[in-house]
């Protein structure tokens, strides 16, 4: 019995849909599929109804889903238990964040935090979204930050938590400046010419947030690397690889000294809220002056 098999099915019978559940949980459909048969296998009995278009829980499904969401909070709470025994320092306030964030927006603010207050302790535990999703679900941290963009669906359930909207980013294509100049790199390109693309990895929030900006109109892009972080394609892009979006925030130097130009007008830009997360009830009062600490936008 693994536990990552519940996390996959409490996913599915969330979604009732395992192309979305695999993208949630950062695995190839196939091999999540798998995993659900081996829970099924381990039961006994057919979780999911097969037979019908959306797929939906079998009776069995449906009995054991309040089961496996009990299993993992259960779990999820005597490891934190037994962590904050085992250790009779200060609690840290942890937060779980996607990696672009981390570096170019939380880590100033924790700085200027820290600065205020001497004692306070933080963690910051940067992942992928769907991850950073499962962390806050299961308790495991105190506050979540991740990008919203109005075309792109939520991938966790919002309304279980508390939202705050606290920054704006704006996802822009960038490229080493002498030699975009020198080939002529500008969007959406000419006819016949090929602007090498330095992609995300599709199942990343920031990927599709890509993917909606180029839509269905024809570019001289041609895929040439694919990295699931930010920071590794603006690293491509200096040296001249291509063309990447990346957020304004982590080029702002770049861009004011000229290493990097923007290859697009403003319609081949994304403009992203950065949202705050945490359940109030379970936050102390260390945690509640950090979430009162962040204001939020209009």
């Amino acid at each position: 019995m693994d536990i990552n098999w519940l996390r996959d099915f409490v996913c599915l019978g969330r979604t009732l849909n395992f192309t979305r559940a695999a993208e949630e949980r950062n695995i190839t459909q196939s091999a999540f599929s798998r995993r659900i048969k081996s829970l099924e296998n381990w039961l006994g009995e057919p979780l999911i109804d097969r037979a019908t278009y959306p797929v939906r829980l079998s009776p069995g499904g449906a009995a054991f889903l309040p089961i496996a969401q009990d299993t993992i909070a259960q779990l999820t709470e005597a490891r934190q238990a037994i962590r904050q025994t085992a250790s009779a320092d200060t609690r840290f306030q942890r937060f779980a964040v996607l990696h672009a964030i981390s570096l170019n927006f939380l880590s100033p603010r924790l700085g200027a935090l820290e600065a205020a207050h001497p004692d306070l302790r933080t963690r910051v535990i940067s992942d992928s979204l769907s991850t950073c999703c499962q962390l806050l679900a299961e308790g495991s941290c105190e506050f979540l930050l991740y990008y919203r963009h109005q075309d792109v669906a939520p991938v966790m359930d919002e309304t279980q938590f508390v939202r705050k909207d606290i920054g704006r980013e704006t996802l822009l294509p960038v490229a080493e400046a002498e030699v975009a100049t020198r080939k002529g790199w500008y969007l959406p390109g000419k006819t016949g010419q090929d602007i090498p693309y330095l992609s995300y990895d599709p199942n990343t929030f920031l990927g599709t947030v890509v993917d909606q900006i180029i839509g269905d109109r024809t570019t001289s892009l041609v895929q040439r690397y694919r990295d699931a972080l930010a920071e590794a394609l603006k690293r491509r892009a200096m040296g001249g690889s291509g063309v990447a979006w990346v957020p304004e925030s982590s080029v702002t130097q770049e861009l004011a000294s000229g290493q990097l130009v923007r290859v697009g007008g403003r319609d081949w830009q994304a403009r992203m809220t950065i949202s705050l997360f945490c359940s109030p009830d379970k936050l102390d009062e260390t945690g509640r002056l950090i979430w009162e600490s962040f204001p939020e936008i209009t």
